[in-house]
């Protein structure tokens, strides 16, 4: 009866370890893995791939000249392209009475799936969508900076100052997606021109635009 009693008792015990994953070849049970959600702000970003050559102007199209730091103006229907790259955000002075927000005051994106950027909207109007090689985030241009004015510098967006200066300034190949609104760049500048940088963008928008009615 006591034998009985203990191998009942040793089994009981048994089982209870196995079901913690604690006997000796007992299978541990399985975690299931965490629910991703792709719009939750992420908190690093995943390091650019180098460049390819040919990722340079395209020669056959025509040459548009370069920016002040050197770096070509390709033509638009050149998607793949090199940009000089920097970073920003919303807690450095000239940004800090905005807070979190873009240029047109909705939130500033950092997420796992779509970030933003800020550019010169005669550049890369305000909509334009592009991806950086070697980064799964999709980029949206919803922001502008004085400095970027008459280049084609893209400034990237980070939530925090370490990831700002982590990122410093790069050289990098994008692929332009989708190019953004030149009437609606226009249209959210037209009350900004006070401002000489807005000004600035307004009118090099107007001469595009001149520009293409003439070839039509």
């Amino acid at each position: 009866m006591k034998n009985a009693m203990k191998s009942a008792t040793m089994l009981v015990c048994l089982l209870l370890l196995a079901g913690q994953g604690l006997v000796w070849g007992a299978a541990k049970p399985q975690k299931s893995a965490p629910a991703v959600n792709l719009n939750t702000v992420s908190r690093d970003f995943i390091m650019p791939a180098m460049p390819s050559p040919s990722a340079r102007p395209n020669p056959r199209l025509p040459k548009l000249g370069r920016d002040r730091y050197g770096m070509p103006f390709y033509h638009p229907s050149q998607m793949n392209r090199v940009v000089r790259t920097t970073a920003y955000t919303h807690s450095e002075l000239d940004h800090v009475s905005y807070g979190a927000r873009n240029a047109i005051g909705t939130q500033l994106k950092y997420t796992n799936q779509v970030r933003s950027a800020a550019a010169d909207w005669s550049v890369y109007p305000l909509g334009t969508r592009f991806m950086i090689k070697g980064e799964p985030y999709v980029y949206v241009v919803d922001d502008y900076g004085s400095a970027l004015v008459g280049t084609g510098t893209i400034d990237i967006y980070h939530p925090s100052k370490d990831l700002m200066r982590k990122w410093g300034v790069r050289v990098v190949e994008i692929k332009v997606l989708r190019w953004g609104s030149s009437q609606l760049s226009m249209k959210m500048l037209a009350d900004r021109t006070r401002y000489r940088h807005c000004a600035k963008m307004q009118a090099a928008l107007r001469e595009q635009s001149r520009h293409r009615r003439a070839l039509r």
